[in-house]
């Protein structure tokens, strides 16, 4: 008679890290959102998330991977860093075909999810009810914004876990908002901070280099959310160690 044993743990999957009640996934933090370009979807994510999982732990700094929807469950099993979901909807589980239901990341071992990104906006009428949601879950939530009073609106309405400024006409260009447009940064930081006092703000939009995280990390911002600097360089380990450089050592 046939019979059955279990087979043995697959070494190379991780056990990823439990969902924080706090939604914290730490500070400064640098995430790296892979979008959906061919580089940075399937093997080319996974070799993405490997290398910012060993570099991030090298230098001190806290990083997060936010991946496209078919890599989540796979980035989430293999790696240890916190991977976000890329957009995530108001909606309970259930029949739910083709939605984002955020308790349904959660059960794959996704950490949180960016939210109302300028190439996937949400309303602010929306907003809320998915922060809610990914709260009820222990996932982090990471509201983008494109200027500081939106910021600070949606810090008001939502008290999300981080909110990342990025003006859009800088989103994918060569010059950073903290170095062409200063002030959104102070400015949301100032106002954020009276609005959602646990709110971190994250500088986005053209980050480029570590004088471009020195710069937003001086104006107050506590991590970057970068993309196309590093998903489309031909020299990602080049580019993602010169970023890190510019976090306080720890």
């Amino acid at each position: 008679m046939a019979t059955s044993t279990r087979s043995a743990p697959d070494p190379s999957e991780r056990r990823p890290r439990p969902p924080d009640p706090e939604g914290s996934l730490g500070t400064p933090l640098l995430i790296l959102n892979l979008k959906a370009y061919p580089e940075s979807v399937g093997p080319g994510a996974l070799r993405l998330g490997k290398l910012l999982q060993r570099l991030g732990e090298r230098r001190g700094v806290p990083t997060a991977l936010a991946a496209s929807a078919p890599d989540l469950g796979t980035l989430a099993r293999l790696l240890t860093i916190p991977v976000l979901a890329q957009h995530a909807d108001d909606a309970p589980p259930g029949p739910r075909t083709g939605w984002m239901v955020p308790s349904a990341l959660g059960a794959a071992g996704v950490r949180g999810s960016l939210l109302g990104h300028s190439e996937h906006p949400l309303s602010d009428r929306e907003l809320p009810g998915v922060v809610r949601r990914l709260k009820a879950s222990g996932l982090a939530s990471v509201i983008c914004a494109g200027e500081d009073r939106q910021a600070i609106l949606r810090a008001r309405q939502c008290h999300p876990d981080y909110l990342a400024v990025e003006p859009p006409e800088l989103i994918g260009g060569h010059v950073s908002v903290s170095a062409a447009r200063p002030e959104i940064i102070s400015r949301a930081v100032r106002g954020i901070r009276r609005a959602s006092r646990k709110t971190r703000v994250l500088c986005g939009a053209g980050i480029h280099n570590g004088e471009d995280v020195r710069r937003a990390l001086e104006l107050g911002a506590e991590g970057v959310l970068l993309a196309s600097a590093v998903t489309l360089s031909p020299t990602p380990e080049r580019v993602l160690r010169e970023l890190l450089a510019g976090f306080p050592r720890r």
